[in-house]
C-alpha cells in the first residue's frame, strides 16, 4: 500500500454519525454542516434514532464521499460546533 494516504478506496458511500441532544436545532446545525460539504445534499440520507431516556439523538447521515479531504473538513466542522457530541 505504498502512496496510499488512505485506507479508503475513493469515491465511495460512507455513514457519518453524529451524536448531540434531541434538539431540533442540533439536527438542523448537522443537516447544515452537511449541506455545506457535499456537492448534492439532496443525496444525503439521513436516519436517527433517539437515546432510552429521548435526552440524545443520534443521527446518521449517508452520502458518497469523494476524497478524505471532504471528510476531514466534515469532521472538524462538527467537532467545532458545541452542539454535536461524537462524530463517528
Amino acid at each position: 500500500m505504498e502512496g496510499r494516504e488512505t485506507l479508503i478506496d475513493f469515491p465511495c458511500t460512507y455513514p457519518l454519525k453524529v451524536v448531540g441532544k434531541n434538539t431540533e436545532e442540533f439536527q438542523t446545525e448537522v443537516r447544515s454542516i452537511m449541506a455545506k460539504h457535499v456537492p448534492e445534499p439532496a443525496e444525503v440520507r439521513y436516519s436517527s434514532r433517539t437515546s432510552s431516556g429521548d435526552k440524545y439523538l443520534s443521527l446518521t447521515a449517508t452520502f458518497v464521499a469523494q476524497n478524505q479531504e471532504q471528510l476531514t473538513a466534515i469532521y472538524a466542522d462538527l467537532a467545532g460546533n458545541k452542539l454535536v457530541l461524537v462524530a463517528l
